[in-house]
């Protein structure tokens, strides 16, 4: 039996998960949103894992939900009520996870990425695309408001920007994307792999405590009103300054050394 998502882990604590069904366009099927939920909750916790970055083989990133056994789910007497909730709270929790993961995310997309496929991408902390990939919100197309991709990415992208997709359902190239913010650049399909490695190579270099910290500091305090978030954000400078790696850091550029981080 084929494995729908591959693991792979480089000697720089780089993680590459590859989604690996592409005969369902990578389909977010509840066996495929499960094996995401634990790969993602190992990373966080192995401290050989530095950076994840999350890619695709075929020719789609991700198309989503699996809309074949969404609609099998139907046959229940609540004609799938307790079954799309199960669902819906599985995918929100998968994404969540990406966004609570101590270690950097990037999606690296290679291909077309839809509904909840666009929501992944979001999710992630960065993201590189191919040029030739594609984008968009489509839910409104089959009558089903893409309302839980509308969270990803209108924390990703500007209110207008986001309603167009949302209610357009228009593809959008990944030259677009770049531009709105959705993706941190695009670049020929040919050097996809290897300037998404280039960035993970240079994030998993720096201190894990401190991306840590400043992953989980970026996320809450956007939610805050800004006396509040200075004020997190302040508490949170001061025991980083406290933490073993800001003093070897500091120190190491004072006396124009490399640093060796020691992680905490």
């Amino acid at each position: 039996m084929q494995d729908i998502l591959l693991r792979d882990l480089d000697d720089a604590g780089i993680l590459r998960l590859t989604l690996n069904d592409p005969a369902r366009r990578n389909a977010l099927s509840e066996a495929m949103l499960g094996e995401l939920g634990r790969a993602f909750a190992e990373a966080g916790s192995d401290p050989a894992v530095r950076v994840v970055i999350l890619a695709a083989n075929g020719p789609a990133f991700c198309a989503g939900h699996d809309l074949k056994e969404m609609t099998a789910g139907r046959s229940g007497p609540d004609r799938g009520k307790a079954y799309f909730t199960g669902v819906m709270t599985l995918c929100s929790s998968v994404m969540q996870a990406i966004v609570n993961c101590p270690k950097p995310v990037i999606a690296e997309v290679s291909g077309v990425a839809t509904a909840a496929g666009c929501q992944l991408v979001a999710s992630c902390d960065l993201a590189v695309a191919a040029d030739t990939a594609r984008f968009s919100t489509p839910g409104v197309l089959i009558g089903l408001f893409c309302s839980t991709p509308m969270v990803a990415l209108s924390r990703n992208v500007s209110n207008k920007h986001a309603m167009e997709m949302l209610l357009t359902g228009d593809m959008m190239p990944a030259g677009r994307a770049e531009e709105i913010g959705l993706v941190n650049r695009s670049v020929a399909p040919e050097a996809l792999q290897e300037v998404t490695m280039a960035m993970a190579r240079k994030i998993a270099s720096r201190s894990s405590m401190t991306l840590a910290t400043g992953k989980r500091a970026f996320y809450a305090q956007r939610e805050m009103p800004l006396s509040q978030a200075y004020e997190y954000a302040s508490g949170v400078m001061v025991e980083n300054m406290l933490a073993s790696d800001a003093e070897e850091g500091i120190g190491a550029f004072i006396e124009k050394r490399a640093p060796q981080w020691q992680d905490r």
